[in-house]
C-alpha cells in the first residue's frame, strides 16, 4: 500500500511494488517524483526526516536527513551582514542539502533496485512534463515580480515563456532531468557502487561544486538585501546521512516512535503524555471542551519545544528527553490547563534554564494571523508567500508498506522553489532550513556549523506489541504533529478508522513562535475548520481563543498505511483536500 501527498507519488510507489520492488524501493522512487511534482513544496537542495522498520528488524529506525549548518554559517557573519535573525529566503539560510543523499542511502542499504530504475520516473516527468497542481501556479504568481526583478534564473525555469503557468496545465524541469540522468550514468560494478556513485557524484562531484559557485553569487534574500551565501563543495562532502533510534512514548497500549529532539517529534509525545491525565470525556474533538484541553496540551508541549528542543550532544539529549516525557512532569504540565485559554507561553521547570525566545505578536486579530502563519485562509496547508520569497514553509509527505512488512513514514521538505534562486545548471534551488535556528546563544537551536537546525519535519510509526501497524504524517511545518495527534485520539481513542479521522474537521493552534521566519506568534491563536460548527466556535470565544474559522476541507494534509500482523492486511488512506492526496494499493 502507498499513501502520498501527490498521485504521482502514490502511483510511482505502487508501480515499483507491483515490480517487486520493496516498501523503500517504493518510496526512494515516490520521493524523487515529488521533487519534480511538487517543487513549491519540496526540492533536491532540501531535507527529509523518515521514520521505518525492516521486516528483519521491527525495531523503528529514525533516518535523519537533516543537513547541518555549513562551516561559514557563523552568527557573526550574519551579524556582520547586518541580520538580527536567519533570513527566510536566499542561500544565507541554506543547510547542506540532505535529502538525495539520504534516499540514495536508504537504497543502498535497504532497497533491492538499480539507482537508474528508481531515478527513471522522475526523469521521466521532469523530462515529458507534470501537471501544475493549483497551488504551484499560485505560489510562482506570489513571486512573480521577486523572479523577474531578481531571481532570473527561477524566472527562466519557473515561469516558461515569461507567463505563471496555467493551473492544470504542463510543466517541464529538463535541467534537473538531466542531473538525474547524470547520477544514474556514474557507473560501478554492483548495484550498491552504482547507487554509491551516484551518491559521490552528489555530495563530492558535479552538485556540490556547481550548487556552490552558483550560490556564492550575491542575490536577494527576505531582508531585501542582496547577499552570497556561504555553502561550499566541502560542506557538501560533509554530510552523511544517520540513523539512529527513534524515541518512544505509549499512548493507549500502542507505541508511538517519532525522531528527537533534533525534530519537533517529541511534542507529539509530550502532548500525548499529558493527555493521559484528562479523561477522555475532556478530549471529544467534536465538543468545543475538547479542542480547548487538546489545544491548551499542545500549547504546553509546543512552548518546551521553544525552550529545550536543539540538537543536543547525545547525553545532554537523553537527560532532555527523560525529564520531559516523565510522567510526573505530564501530570504537572496537565494541571496547567483551565477552563480558559492561556495567553503566554509556558515552559516547563525541568531543572534546565528554559530559552524564551523573542516574542514578536503577528498582526492584530486572529484572521489576520492566521494568514501570515499560514492558516486559515485560502490554500492552508500549503506554504504563505509574501515579498522577497519569504515563506512560512509546508511539505510533502509519503508512506509505504510491502507484502514483506517493510514499512516507512516519510517527510521531504526545504528546496522549495521560493527558497532562493533556481541553479540553472542543476534544476533545483537550495533550502532554508537554517531560519529555524537563532543567533542567541542561549537558545539549544542556536546557528553553530555542524549542526542540525531544529526542523518541524515529523512523520510516525506506531507499534503494537513491538510490531509496525502503521505510518503517518503529514505536511504542515509547526502543525505537523498538531494535526497527527488530532489522528491519534480519533482512532485510539475514539475508534475511528483511519480515512474517517483524517476526514474529521481539523483545527491547530498559532500561541507559539513560528519556525519560519520572521518567527512570530498569536497569542491565544487558534485556527478551526468550519465544519467543527458554530456553537463549539462561540464556545471557545467564550473561553478566550482568538479563533479564525477558515473553510470547510482547508487544514491538514494526512495519509497513512497500516496493517495487521497478524493476518497480514494492509490498509491506506490519503486526504482529500485539495484533491491532491492518494491512497493506492492491493
Amino acid at each position: 500500500m502507498s499513501a502520498a501527498t501527490h498521485w504521482l507519488a502514490t502511483a510511482t510507489a505502487q508501480s515499483v511494488l507491483e515490480r517487486d520492488g520493496n516498501a523503500f524501493d517504493a518510496a526512494v522512487a515516490a520521493a524523487f517524483v515529488l521533487h519534480v511534482a511538487e517543487p513549491h513544496l519540496n526540492g533536491p537542495g532540501g531535507d527529509l526526516v523518515a521514520v521505518f522498520a525492516t521486516a528483519e528488524d521491527p525495531a523503528p529506525r529514525v533516518l535523519a536527513g537533516q543537513g547541518h549548518a555549513p562551516r561559514g554559517a557563523t552568527v557573526e557573519h550574519l551579524r556582520a551582514q547586518g541580520m538580527d535573525r536567519v533570513p527566510g529566503a536566499g542561500a544565507l539560510a541554506a543547510a547542506v542539502p540532505g535529502a538525495v543523499d539520504s534516499w540514495l542511502w536508504l537504497l543502498a542499504r535497504h532497497g533491492t533496485w538499480e539507482v537508474a530504475d528508481v531515478l527513471a520516473y522522475a526523469a521521466h516527468y521532469a523530462e515529458r512534463g507534470f501537471p501544475v497542481v493549483p497551488q504551484l501556479a499560485r505560489t510562482i504568481a506570489a513571486v512573480e515580480g521577486l523572479f523577474r526583478e531578481h531571481w532570473t534564473t527561477s524566472y527562466a525555469l519557473w515561469m516558461p515563456g515569461g507567463k505563471v503557468p496555467e493551473p492544470n496545465g504542463t510543466l517541464t524541469n529538463p535541467a534537473y532531468a538531466a542531473t538525474l540522468r547524470r547520477l544514474a550514468a556514474a557507473g560501478g560494478t554492483t548495484r550498491t557502487d552504482r547507487v554509491e556513485a551516484a551518491r559521490t557524484a552528489w555530495t563530492r562531484g558535479f552538485v556540490a561544486e556547481q550548487a556552490a559557485e552558483f550560490a556564492a553569487r550575491p542575490h536577494r534574500h527576505s531582508c531585501g538585501c542582496d547577499h552570497a551565501g556561504v555553502i561550499t563543495a566541502e560542506d557538501f562532502a560533509d554530510f552523511v546521512p544517520a540513523t539512529e533510534p527513534a524515541v518512544t512514548a505509549v499512548f493507549r497500549g500502542v507505541t508511538v516512535a517519532k525522531a528527537g529532539l533534533w525534530s519537533q517529534g517529541p511534542v507529539l509525545l509530550q502532548t500525548l503524555g499529558i493527555l493521559d491525565h484528562v479523561g477522555d470525556s475532556r478530549i471529544d474533538l467534536s465538543t468545543g471542551l475538547g479542542i480547548h484541553t487538546v489545544t491548551e496540551a499542545m500549547k504546553l508541549a509546543m512552548a518546551d519545544r521553544e525552550a529545550y528542543y536543539g540538537h543536543l550532544p547525545p547525553d545532554r539529549a537523553a537527560s532532555v528527553l527523560e525529564r520531559l516525557l516523565d510522567p510526573a512532569y505530564a501530570a504537572r504540565r496537565a494541571a496547567l490547563i483551565t477552563d480558559e485559554a492561556s495567553t503566554r507561553l509556558r515552559p516547563g521547570d525541568i531543572g534546565i534554564t528554559p530559552f524564551v525566545p523573542p516574542l514578536t505578536v503577528d498582526g492584530e486579530d486572529g484572521e489576520e494571523n492566521a494568514a501570515a502563519t499560514g492558516g486559515g485562509t485560502a490554500g492552508a496547508g500549503e506554504p504563505t508567500v509574501a515579498r522577497n520569497g519569504e515563506t512560512r514553509g509546508d511539505t510533502c509527505h509519503l508512506d509505504v508498506v510491502d507484502r514483506w512488512g517493510n514499512i516507512i513514514a516519510a517527510t521531504p521538505s526545504g528546496g522549495w522553489l521560493q527558497s532562493s534562486p533556481a541553479i540553472p545548471s542543476l534544476g533545483f534551488a537550495l533550502g532554508t532550513r537554517l531560519q529555524m535556528t537563532w543567533l542567541d546563544p542561549a537558545a539549544p537551536s542556536y546557528l553553530t556549523p555542524g549542526r542540525r537546525p531544529r526542523t518541524t519535519l515529523s512523520p510516525t510509526l506506531l507499534l503494537r506489541d513491538g510490531q509496525p501497524v502503521a505510518a503517518l504524517g503529514t505536511p504542515g511545518g509547526d502543525q505537523q504533529d498538531q494535526w497527527q495527534l488530532l489522528y491519534l485520539i480519533r482512532t485510539l481513542v475514539h475508534g475511528l478508522d483511519p480515512q474517517e479521522a483524517i476526514d474529521a474537521p481539523a483545527f491547530h493552534t498559532t500561541a507559539v513562535p513560528s519556525s519560519f521566519w520572521p518567527r512570530t506568534w498569536t497569542p491565544a491563536g487558534l485556527v478551526v475548520e468550519e465544519r467543527v460548527g458554530g456553537e463549539a466556535v462561540a464556545e471557545l470565544r467564550r473561553r478566550g481563543h482568538a479563533v479564525t474559522v477558515s473553510g470547510p476541507w482547508t487544514l491538514g494534509r494526512l495519509s497513512t498505511v497500516t496493517r495487521d500482523p497478524a493476518t497480514g492486511e494492509l490498509r491506506a488512506a490519503a486526504n482529500p483536500r485539495g484533491a491532491q492526496g492518494y491512497a493506492a494499493g492491493r
